[in-house]
């Protein structure tokens, strides 16, 4: 295994930009925004740990679940951990932190995003949304 052979400051750039989509289609509710970053025979687990196996179960789950999503607050996502496992697959940890209207932070939640650079594009394939939960 070696990432010696790529940019890895345009690649962490590149993956920054992925997270920065999700969050911007989750907060304007876009489920085909959100949709078209997933590759296709991606897998995710939501928080609440249901298993999904592919974009069309992606789909179908979102198409259900983001619509009203934002009416008692919104999400950011900040990735704060990238490690190259090849030059064309990266582990990407997110900081998701969710707050109500009034800007007060209400819950957060630890994302573990898989992705895959396919096509010169990095694309979401095997991710993991995970509450964070106080001891």
């Amino acid at each position: 295994m070696t990432t010696e052979s790529i940019d890895t400051a345009a690649e962490i750039e590149a993956i920054h930009a992925v997270v920065a989509a999700v969050q911007k289609a989750q907060r304007a509710e876009d489920a085909d925004a959100f949709l078209a970053l997933f590759h296709p025979d991606a897998i995710w687990t939501t928080g609440g740990g249901k298993f999904l196996n592919g974009r069309d179960e992606i789909s179908e789950f979102t198409r259900a679940v983001l619509p009203g999503a934002t009416k008692d607050g919104y999400a950011t996502y900040e990735p704060f951990f990238v490690r190259f496992i090849r030059p064309d697959v990266a582990a990407v940890k997110v900081r998701q932190q969710y707050f109500n209207h009034a800007d007060e932070l209400q819950s957060q939640g630890s994302p573990l995003y898989g992705m895959t650079k396919e096509d010169g594009r990095w694309l979401l394939t095997f991710c993991q949304n995970t509450p964070v939960v106080d001891h």
